[in-house]
């Protein structure tokens, strides 16, 4: 029988012709990855002071991402219906943090700034907890998502600097300009990049053609950054996450047997080139004083404070001091919510990496030890662990390869 005459029949007894039907499961998964899509776009604060050749208006620009949390909302309470959550000290935590961060809020000078920075942080804890059902899968899908939502954003950071390098490379650092990405968080999100697809080649769950090709792209890009934060905490979280592979896997052995000796080598004969870079064409007195950030420090170390404002902070900010970016997460922490969100956000990153440790052996053990240790070495110059950010986003991942769940869950 041909095929028009078996469709026509089929047809004539009501009958429709197959259709390829996508299973329910890759439909949650898809949107899964939507929401994550949707909370890094959220952090990816829009400057439009920045280089950008799009013409987006500054007002849309910041509407988009803030707006983008709300789709964040609404699309996670489609996929995780009816409402199932798992119980989680790390979620606890970052809640406690958030309703710490309004009772601050509520006497900040400027309140309308304070509580919305604040319920935003809220919001973004509870489309976290939403997500709580897809953490630990043995797809790792929540640690995939974030690594194609990076290459996407590398890969627009790439776009622009083949379009017009002279904007890109705005006083020899490079920028994101399709959407305005500024220096730091462009090495960031490469650092970020290379360092996790470093460790899942070396846990065997990425292919070689793959991560060779997301690395050659990703540290150069860091490279033309110049952001120093940005390699040395990747560097530090890629040797941790290397040493607990290297009993298990021969690949980790000779991966770091190898880095071990590049870096002797390039010590020797290239150190001349890496001090240059490192200096970023500063002097001795500008590198000394952290290119002006430990005035800032000094100066929010010395402002007058009442017992509230010592233990809760002055509210949620902007993360400036008198106008000054304060680039670094425990003094931020500190000016915002005070000595008890301090705490708070250390018990945060210690249960993250407490729970790591005690982990077995293997990949997301792996995974964990290099995002925490990469917050770590970030935040001394950096900011985002006490508010809605990329930062906080990638100790979530962490708390998410942590968790402890029976074999039938983890399998889903």
């Amino acid at each position: 029988m041909s095929t028009g005459l078996s469709e026509r029949l089929t047809t004539r007894i009501g009958i429709r012709p197959s259709r390829r039907v996508v299973a329910p499961d890759v439909r949650r998964r898809r949107r899964v990855q939507m929401v994550w899509g949707l909370l890094v776009l959220n952090v990816m604060t829009f400057f439009p002071g920045s280089p950008h050749l799009l013409p987006i208006p500054g007002i849309v620009g910041k509407l988009i991402a803030q707006a983008s949390l709300v789709g964040a909302l609404m699309l996670v309470l489609t996929v995780n219906r009816p409402v199932r959550v798992r119980p989680s000290v790390f979620i606890f935590l970052l809640v406690l943090l958030a309703s710490e961060a309004l009772l601050a809020s509520v006497r900040a000078e400027f309140l309308f700034g304070a509580l919305f920075r604040a319920s935003r942080l809220l919001t973004f804890a509870m489309v976290l907890w939403l997500l709580t059902p897809w953490w630990i899968r043995r797809d790792l899908l929540l640690v995939r998502t974030h690594l194609i939502v990076l290459w996407f954003i590398l890969g627009s950071v790439v776009v622009g600097l083949l379009v017009a390098p002279g904007v890109a490379l705005t006083e020899d650092r490079l920028n994101g300009i399709l959407w305005p990405i500024p220096p730091t968080q462009v090495g960031h999100y490469a650092a970020v990049a290379a360092g996790l697809t470093i460790v899942l080649w070396l846990s065997g769950l990425l292919r070689r053609s793959v991560a060779l090709a997301s690395v050659l792209v990703a540290i150069p890009v860091l490279l033309l950054t110049h952001t120093r934060t940005a390699l040395i905490a990747m560097l530090a979280g890629v040797l941790i996450a290397g040493l607990s592979l290297f009993t298990a896997r021969t690949r980790a052995r000779r991966f770091l047997a190898i880095g071990v000796g590049v870096f002797t080598i390039g010590a020797l004969t290239l150190g001349s080139v890496v001090a240059t870079w490192l200096a970023r064409g500063q002097d001795s007195e500008e590198v000394t004083a952290l290119t002006g950030r430990r005035a800032v420090w000094e100066s929010i170390l010395a402002t007058p404070r009442s017992t509230f404002e010592q233990l809760f902070g002055f509210g949620l900010s902007n993360k400036s001091f008198n106008g000054l970016p304060i680039d670094s997460n425990w003094l931020g922490t500190y000016y915002d919510v005070g000595l008890v969100g301090v705490a708070i956000t250390v018990m945060l990153v210690l249960f993250v990496l407490t729970a790591a440790w005690f982990r077995p052996q293997g990949p997301q053990r792996a995974l964990a030890l290099f995002l925490v240790a990469y917050c770590v070495v970030a935040s001394f110059t950096e900011s985002g662990l006490s508010e809605a950010s990329p930062y906080l986003l990638e100790l979530t991942l962490a708390a998410s390869l942590v968790y402890q769940v029976n074999t039938r869950e983890g399998a889903r």
